[in-house]
């Protein structure tokens, strides 16, 4: 297939049948346009997010911006919301995969977030099709069959969609722009937006967006800029796109209120996006001596950073008018153990319970079948109306709050093998092309295997990271249990009847970014440059 390309525009990458719908010539051009407007600036922000980094390992604090007071003290409120996005008490999450699409839009949930980015492992054909998929998803004309068959296709009633858009720390490595890699969020926004905002709109839902990872309103207002411009090029009003924002970084919580101002004729309120969230504590404060987080799963919602961080977003959402969206339970149903089932299913109810008597107006689930019980627990407390807004907080947060990194106990030498197994789990699916993967009976995404690697690094460096046993969590100590739990791992994919082909790369590559000297900043970076 030949492709009429924008002047400067070159696609590295094979064109699978329906790629040429995608490419065309005017889609290519504004996505072109945006990176040649924009891309100097997402590279200076990058470059702010290295300073910052900087000084933060130099034992420097986040704290409330001073030159933005003004803002957090102002009376004003969000754009109101189109209908399409009043009711959200459940919202469901996957990648942009035929049957996962076609499954979450039937869910029942009120809105699903199809994915480009954490769910998504990134190869060059899942990123495209899922674009071809969802064009024809947005058209009502997407269909699956599967091996034995069986055939999927969407329901009369259906999910309100928004999309999730790569973060800005991510490149499309096979599309340039004048010799230069197209920022991965613009490129997944740039596509979907030009093909299908018209005809979402002509459907009366959309277009709508999620935007993650972001650590201050200056990366908002990048967002926002494109927004502006991409609705002028294709003839939309402005004020016509939605996004709500993952509030999945310790910095942004500094910025909530500054980050739905700079969205504020665009925003659909904030996401408490708890997995990345942890991950970024850990990351930003990497060299700090005197923080070391307890084994993943005795971080709960509970725990005091954690607990502070969502009801300061309840707080921000409700006084600016702005939808407050709890995260994500990992747990998911549970097959062929009664017993096991019902423990995870009351873990979800546990959650949702909490988010929905906190003030949130909805919160994810990873699974169709959980959707009635997330449904359940907030209608308890919300009836019938859209969201419980009139539910003020009046808690009074300071960055002491935010920075009250406990427990530091325990840690076990289950919790680091569970860590190198998950770990292993997920690198070795995900670079076999699978971004979405239930391990241990929990569902799995890049921000869980984050923390799976994170923390084993942070054991290992910092004096805190002692087993409950008294034993010192070393480099020799995590290198002896690789090929241990590699080899669980290669038993248990077996077991599925799976191809283990990629664990041993995975194995290799977890080890390097646990062990290294000097902590790398994303797991997806090394690893999107060493897929296909």
């Amino acid at each position: 297939m030949s492709l009429n390309l924008p002047a400067g525009v070159q696609i590295n990458a094979p064109l699978h049948p329906r790629f040429d719908e995608i490419f065309t010539h005017d889609a290519l051009a504004l996505v072109a346009k945006l990176h040649r407007t924009f891309e100097g600036r997402r590279q200076d922000l990058l470059k702010a997010r290295v300073a910052r980094q900087t000084r933060i390992d130099a034992g420097e604090l986040p704290d409330f911006l001073p030159e933005t007071k003004a803002i957090r003290e102002g009376e004003w409120k969000i754009a109101p919301l189109p209908k399409a996005l009043e009711r959200r008490r459940t919202e469901i999450t996957g990648p942009v995969e035929a049957k996962m699409i076609i499954n979450a839009y039937n869910s029942g949930a009120d809105s699903y977030m199809t994915d480009f980015e954490d769910s998504n492992s990134p190869n060059w054909y899942n990123q495209i099709q899922g674009q071809v998929n969802l064009k024809d998803a947005i058209r009502r004309k997407i269909s699956y069959v599967n091996e034995a068959g069986k055939e999927y296709r969407l329901n009369d009633q259906i999910a309100t969609l928004q999309i999730r858009p790569r973060g800005w720390h991510l490149d499309e490595k096979h599309v340039l722009v004048d010799g230069q890699r197209v920022s991965g969020g613009i490129f997944d926004f740039g596509l979907v937006f030009f093909h299908n905002a018209k005809e979402q709109i002509a459907r009366g839902a959309g277009p709508f967006y999620y935007l993650p990872k972001m650590e201050s309103h200056l990366e908002a207002r990048l967002w926002n800029d494109i927004f502006i411009m991409a609705q002028n090029e294709c003839g939309i009003p402005q004020g016509t796109i939605k996004a709500t924002v993952l509030v999945e970084t310790i910095l942004a919580t500094f910025e909530m209120e500054e980050i739905l101002y700079e969205l504020r004729d665009h925003s659909a309120g904030l996401n408490a996006g708890r997995w990345d969230y942890i991950f970024s504590c850990i990351k930003k404060f990497k060299k700090n001596k005197d923080f070391c987080l307890a084994n993943r799963g005795a971080i709960t919602m509970e725990v005091p950073f954690m607990r502070s961080y969502a009801l300061h977003l309840v707080k921000v959402c409700h006084k600016r008018g702005a939808p407050a969206m709890g995260g994500m339970s990992a747990l998911i149903p549970i097959k062929g153990d009664p017993e096991a089932n019902e423990k995870a299913l009351a873990g979800i109810r546990h959650d949702k319970t909490r988010d929905a008597n906190d003030g949130f107006d909805g919160g994810w689930v990873a699974h169709p079948g959980l959707v009635p019980i997330a449904h359940e627990e907030f209608v308890k407390v919300l009836g019938d109306r859209p969201n419980q807004w009139e539910k003020q907080r009046d808690e009074v947060f300071t960055a002491k709050d935010f920075l009250n990194f406990q427990p530091e106990q325990p840690i076990t030498e289950a919790g680091v093998r569970n860590n190198i197994n998950v770990g292993i789990h997920y690198l070795g699916s995900w670079l076999a092309g699978n971004g979405c993967v239930p391990i241990h009976n929990l569902m799995e995404d890049a921000a869980t295997a984050e923390i799976a690697r994170s923390q084993v690094w942070q054991w290992v460096v910092s004096p805190k990271g002692k087993l409950d046993d008294g034993r010192k969590v070393t480099a020799e100590l995590v290198k002896a249990m690789i090929p241990e739990e590699l080899a669980k791992v290669k038993a248990a994919v077996s077991a599925q009847s799976e191809d283990t082909a990629t664990y041993d790369q995975a194995a290799g590559i977890f080890e390097t970014m646990s062990l290294s000297a000097d902590y790398p900043e994303f797991l997806t970076l090394p690893l999107y440059e060493a897929m296909d």
